[in-house]
């Protein structure tokens, strides 16, 4: 099927679109089903059991993966992207926590917690999280191995290699810091297990203003080069383009 812009869509009559739709229907249904499976697929997935004792800053203190949990048996953590000295996250993990934001109570319900995870102290991004209006968990690993350990963040001595080991294999990674989604189990005794990540493009299902564009006639419109590069803070895009720093 050719690409089609504003400027020059196929115009048809109504029992033609109708009929082409109904073919494109048979296809999404397929892609629907394979989704499905690859779903329960991802669920029989084996778990890997957590051993190692993590301790992270939040906000009332010192906290423990397993404090993460908040008594559920399922945690999803999001691995935000805000290195230490940094003043402002990244602004596609923002674009994503935006999302993931209006999640949190509904997860509740399945039992499922939610906390975001950053190498930065705490007191970097707090004000941060604060200018976001986000109130989801937010807490920081600096001084743990956590974010080496889910490969999100990266020594100055991988950095200087040249490639660095990210989604599950060594590439060339422009900065120190990389985003990813981790979840997490604890079963009656207690014991943690570390069950799926997933990283790069594998974090586009969590935002939902993807799937809508990809409804529009002009899709996602992006940059092929720098697809997110248009992607702004929520409160930066009333501002012109020349007042933002760069994506």
């Amino acid at each position: 099927m050719k690409s089609q812009t504003l400027s020059n869509p196929t115009i048809v009559s109504p029992e033609e679109w109708l009929a082409a739709r109904r073919e494109f229907l048979r296809e999404e249904k397929e892609l629907t089903r394979l989704r499905d499976k690859l779903a329960a697929r991802r669920r029989e997935l084996p778990w890997v059991k957590v051993d190692k004792a993590y301790t992270f800053e939040s906000p009332g203190g010192p906290v423990s993966l397993a404090d993460l949990f908040e008594g559920r048996s399922q945690l999803v953590v999001y691995h935000f992207m805000f290195g230490p000295g940094w003043e402002e996250g990244c602004k596609s993990c923002s674009y994503v926590s935006d999302h993931l934001a209006a999640t949190v109570v509904h997860l509740k319900a399945r039992d499922v917690a939610f906390a975001a995870i950053s190498h930065a102290p705490l007191a970097e991004f707090a004000p941060f999280k604060q200018r976001m209006g986000w109130t989801f968990n937010w807490v920081s690993s600096d001084g743990s191995d956590f974010n080496y350990d889910y490969h999100v963040s990266f020594t100055a001595e991988e950095m200087a290699k040249g490639k660095v080991y990210y989604n599950y294999e060594l590439m060339e990674f422009p900065m120190e810091e990389a985003p990813g989604l981790s979840v997490f189990a604890k079963d009656a005794n207690g014991d943690i297990y570390h069950t799926y990540s997933t990283y790069g493009r594998g974090l586009d299902p969590l935002i939902g203003t993807y799937t809508v564009l990809d409804l529009v006639p002009k899709g996602r419109d992006e940059n092929p080069d720098a697809p997110m590069s248009w992607v702004r803070y929520h409160d930066r895009y009333d501002q012109p383009a020349d007042a933002l720093t760069p994506a």
